[in-house]
């Protein structure tokens, strides 16, 4: 069959599957560069509104720029400085939690003993067995830790000068965007620039939403086993899950450590883990498609899809941006005619009647 037979509908979804294509290799390998230039126009588009009302006021646009990126740098000091706060109580209570993990070794290497007749010697040897197998997985696991967090402090370095720069030459790379469409494209572009503001807006809303919800089934969890402080702990947890991997471990190690120490038993400790994961397992399944979904009307199917998609290209990053990219998608599909069919695909039941 020539190409010339190929109904004109299907020519369509051939594009379309060619461009997502070609647009996955470019976001995949490119991703060095693209990851800080994305976070940047998140917080652009979000600071935006801001700038826009100081500058009404006749503020400078850079000081109003610099006034707005002081706030955020300030929440994220505030998050760093809440993270080094639970490390430090935790290490206030090391010696006490050191106790009673000799204690609980002391009491497994009994059992042992007891039940299957191993003695010390040999708990030792498969001890060292154990490590020096493990050693080499162990080293690997550290040097990608340090390259991905080397690649975070570059991230911090960068996404506020793309911020600034983005901010302050707004207009012209807006205008520049104007350019590459034809005149009678403009008013649909300049309709969909300003609905993706609102939609990042909104994303921030839904975010901020998802972490009332988690830090609030936190703490119940925690008041429901009797922890001390469940609220200030449930609510810590939930804001340090922002940071990858290392924020809701070290957002539970405190209430593990003081229950452990309260109670004098393994399976409060046991409780609060199990806790942890329900609640995280929500977070990512249900919470966070449902109410970042509702306030982007895209549907949680689509979000959920986003989010493996975004995972499997950038990692967590992508995780984060590709929710937001997939509002802006849809509107521009929402602003076509001829792309109703993504529109009704993404979109929620209420933008579908």
């Amino acid at each position: 069959m020539s190409l010339r037979s190929v109904p004109k509908e299907s020519e369509s979804y051939l594009k379309v599957l060619q461009y997502i294509i070609f647009g996955s290799v470019i976001l995949y390998f490119g991703r060095t560069f693209l990851i800080p230039l994305s976070f940047a126009m998140l917080i652009s588009f979000i600071l935006y509104p801001i700038c826009a009302w100081m500058e009404s006021k006749s503020i400078s646009r850079m000081t109003a720029i610099l006034f707005s990126m002081s706030i955020v740098l300030l929440l994220g000091a505030s998050i760093i400085v809440l993270l080094v706060y639970q490390f430090i109580s935790f290490l206030s209570e090391w010696p006490a939690l050191k106790l009673k993990l000799l204690e609980a070794i002391e009491q497994i290497s009994g059992f042992l003993l007891e039940t299957f007749g191993l003695s010390r010697v040999k708990q030792n040897q498969l001890l060292n067995e154990i490590f020096n197998q493990s050693s080499g997985n162990i080293l690997v696991i550290i040097r990608q830790t340090i390259t991905t967090y080397s690649l975070s402090l570059v991230l911090l370095i960068l996404v506020p000068i793309y911020s600034t720069l983005i901010l302050f030459y707004r207009r012209r790379l807006v205008k520049a965007v104007y350019m590459i469409f034809p005149i009678e494209s403009r008013v649909g572009i300049r309709t969909i620039l300003g609905q993706t503001i609102t939609a990042y807006y909104n994303f921030i809303k839904g975010m901020g939403i998802v972490y009332f919800i988690v830090g609030t089934l936190n703490s119940i969890g925690l008041l429901l086993l009797g922890v001390p402080h469940a609220i200030f702990f449930g609510y810590a947890a939930a804001i340090l899950t922002f940071i990858p991997y290392v924020g809701i471990i070290v957002g539970s190690l405190l209430p593990i450590g003081m229950s452990w120490i309260t109670y004098n038993s393994i399976w409060y400790p046991v409780g609060v883990v199990l806790l942890f994961t329900f609640v995280q397992y929500l977070e990512a399944n249900l919470i966070f498609p449902l109410a970042v979904s509702n306030k982007l009307k895209i549907n949680a199917l689509a979000t959920i899809s986003a989010i493996i998609i975004g995972g499997i290209i950038w990692g967590v990053a992508g995780m984060i941006l590709f929710v937001p990219f997939l509002a802006i998608a849809k509107l521009i599909v929402d602003n076509s005619p001829k792309h109703k069919t993504w529109s009704v695909l993404l979109g929620t039941s209420s933008t579908q009647d």
